[in-house]
């Protein structure tokens, strides 16, 4: 995460309450896709296109009548620090689910998780960490099984190739 965004995060969140943050939040994704466009960054990053035109064309984006938003946006635009508006989307996140004690999650697996089973993991998740965990199945080619819950630091997975070698070691020991 970069140290800047999160100093501005930090300053914004001082400066709003948090149904004002969360509401800035959601705003803020509407431009996440953009992001991914080459022109739009090209566009974004152009020295060419003036301060107010970005300005103008990144709050119509979102829509905001805000005027605190409207200001934290010029005020991006202003530093030259559009490109840090997803590392700040992705750092407001963090602050929201860090108040509320709730953090979101993925499940990796290479097969489709059943939900009573997901929802049995986020249940002992939740009582072991003494936070409210949500998770989401992310279907890959990841041999096994792993749960991620990136605002904890949190990473925990079963190899398939593993659990293989224990049981093979255990029989062979039996033998």
């Amino acid at each position: 995460m970069s140290d800047i965004a999160k100093k501005y995060v930090k300053a914004l969140v001082a400066s709003i309450d948090e149904k004002e943050l969360e509401a800035f939040h959601k705003q803020l994704s509407a431009l996440l896709p953009a992001f991914k466009n080459a022109k739009f960054r090209a566009i974004a990053e152009s020295h060419e296109l003036s301060k107010d035109k970005k300005s103008a064309f990144l709050l119509d984006l979102i829509d905001s009548k805000n005027p605190k938003i409207v200001n934290f946006i010029k005020l991006l635009v202003e530093k030259g620090r559009i490109g840090l508006i997803p590392a700040i989307y992705r750092e407001i996140g963090r602050v929201i689910e860090e108040k509320r004690n709730s953090y979101t999650g993925r499940l990796i697996s290479s097969e489709s998780v059943d939900p009573a089973a997901i929802k049995e993991i986020e249940e002992t998740l939740s009582k072991k960490i003494g936070s409210t965990i949500k998770l989401e199945n992310v279907v890959t080619n990841y041999p096994g099984m792993k749960v991620e819950i990136e605002n904890l630091g949190l990473e925990i997975g079963l190899s398939m190739n593993r659990i293989k070698q224990q049981i093979a070691q255990a029989i062979l020991s039996a033998i």
